[in-house]
């Protein structure tokens, strides 16, 4: 059966979404916007858009549909589970698992993973797509997630996240040096050119970000940070690391490409990508039960990948200088240290280079 909300304007200048989103914060922004879109929200016996004013006074009323079917697959992927009772669970996901399916993803994703763990026992408030997902964390970002089991759960869940009472907190290795903890508080909105990024924005479509970081221990040339979430905006922290000149370390997206410990050289070997995808992980969660009232706190350390690039920045070089005359085994050597993972610098390298066509020296 059709859930039916009513909602009374009390002041001028409401757009039909933002009310909305504030009256109902269980829903997510997609929802809100594919309900207005179908059609299922009116103002006064009139349909509405989602960039309707209106008047103060008028009664907006929401029709969320019963859930349909859903189309998404059942898949058996192994999940990492960190707690689970009958009205929620926690989920550890690995780096490289997208979410809930999107275009050029159907399959392989938590969402199928859940959805045969779980059944029908997943809340549908974000819809077909997104059974029991109360929020999200990016493809290449490994760590906890909170999945609701039901409808209830889920707006607890999700009216915690909006009074900042649910505690998300990540792990993360940024470039540069930080010498002091600090706030970003920046609006988030869609990239103007491109639809892939999200941006630091003045316009009327942003919205407000928080977040909050702190300096756990500093590199050369890098920094390691412990950073809470006081909103969660797509790409959040990956956008106010960036904005504020210290993008994640791997981050092709808003970063530095992933590129190695140093500038490029030529004749530098090395076998790895020091940061394969961007240093972020989602370690901690807390919230109070929807059910229970009791506080709980989950903490998850960092996958193998992570820990392996922080120790990179670890290792202190020591610079070893290889000489021989002509057929001695010098190639053959360098190309040993590369496959061990060892940095390595080749003169000979770095002048075929250099005699190449076009280059310097031709």
């Amino acid at each position: 059966m059709a859930e039916l909300h009513e909602i009374e304007v009390t002041a001028a200048g409401w757009r039909a979404d933002k009310l909305i989103a504030e009256a109902l914060p269980e829903l997510s922004r997609s929802a809100v916007q594919n309900l207005i879109r179908d059609g299922h929200v009116t103002c006064d016996n009139k349909i509405v858009q989602k960039s309707t004013k209106l008047a103060p006074g008028s009664v907006l009323c929401v029709e969320i549909p019963e859930a349909r079917p859903l189309d998404v697959k059942a898949e058996n992927i192994p999940l990492d589970i960190v707690y689970e009772d009958d009205d929620l669970l926690v989920v550890n996901k690995p780096k490289g698992m997208v979410v809930h399916p999107a275009a050029g993803n159907y399959d392989g994703t938590l969402v199928n993973a859940l959805l045969y763990h779980c059944g029908d026992s997943l809340s549908g408030i974000n819809g077909v797509i997104r059974p029991g997902i109360v929020h999200r964390i990016d493809k290449d970002t490994s760590g906890l997630l909170i999945v609701a089991k039901n409808d209830t759960a889920h707006r607890h869940l999700a009216e915690q996240i909006k009074v900042h009472s649910f505690t998300r907190e990540y792990r993360a290795v940024v470039y540069g040096k930080i010498r002091e903890d600090g706030t970003v508080d920046a609006p988030i909105a869609r990239h103007p050119q491109d639809r892939k990024r999200m941006a630091v924005q003045n316009t009327p479509n942003a919205r407000n970000a928080v977040t909050h970081y702190f300096v756990t221990k500093n590199f050369t040339g890098f920094t390691q940070l412990r950073l809470r979430l006081e909103t969660g905006r797509t790409h959040q922290i990956r956008v106010h690391m960036a904005h504020v000149g210290h993008p994640l370390w791997g981050d092709k997206l808003y970063g530095r490409g992933g590129q190695a410990l140093t500038p490029p050289v030529p004749g530098v070997l090395l076998k790895h990508d020091p940061a394969p995808r961007q240093m972020l992980h989602a370690w901690h969660l807390s919230f109070i039960h929807p059910f229970t009232g009791e506080k709980m706190a989950f903490t998850c350390p960092p996958p193998e990948d992570f820990i392996q690039a922080a120790l990179t920045l670890e290792r202190h070089m020591r610079r070893v200088v290889v000489t021989g005359v002509a057929g001695s085994g010098k190639s053959l050597f360098m190309r040993m240290l590369a496959e061990e993972g060892v940095p390595a610098w080749s003169a000979d390298a770095a002048v075929i280079r250099l005699y190449e066509p076009g280059r310097e020296a031709w």
